[in-house]
């Protein structure tokens, strides 16, 4: 699977997120509608993803990196902490959780991905059990 594949699947969570907010507010669950990823555009999503592919491959655990949405045409101000929290590794397969502080407009969101990859492939994101 590409890397556009893996950014694919990442966008599709992040709407699925997103259509659960507007839809929740059926359930008085309006509040959803105000978090971070609700304000994220397709440039915002791009960007962010190099961000965090680029802390896979470069920090170590512990490092952080910042990123935010300049110059990607959103008017909403969005910004977010990139960690990279662990790694693990298991023969040539190489394991790393990530943990993504995401703001925007007074609001936080805390995100907890993991992502592996088969010796010097690309990184896959783990769906959780």
């Amino acid at each position: 699977m590409s890397m556009r594949t893996h950014v694919l699947c990442q966008l599709a969570a992040g709407s699925l997120l997103l259509g659960a907010a507007l839809g929740a507010q059926a359930a008085n669950l309006g509040f959803l509608n105000d978090t971070p990823i609700s304000y994220l555009k397709q440039r915002d999503t791009d960007s962010i993803k190099k961000a965090v592919f680029g802390a896979l491959d470069n920090k170590q655990d512990g490092e952080s990196t910042s990123w935010d949405n300049t110059g990607t045409g959103n008017s909403v101000k969005i910004d977010a902490t990139i960690t990279v929290a662990s790694t693990a590794k298991d023969g040539a397969r190489t394991c790393r959780d990530v943990g993504v502080v995401l703001n925007a407009k007074g609001q936080s969101m805390n995100l907890r991905p993991q992502f592996c990859k088969q010796g010097s492939g690309s990184w896959q994101l783990q769906k959780r059990h």
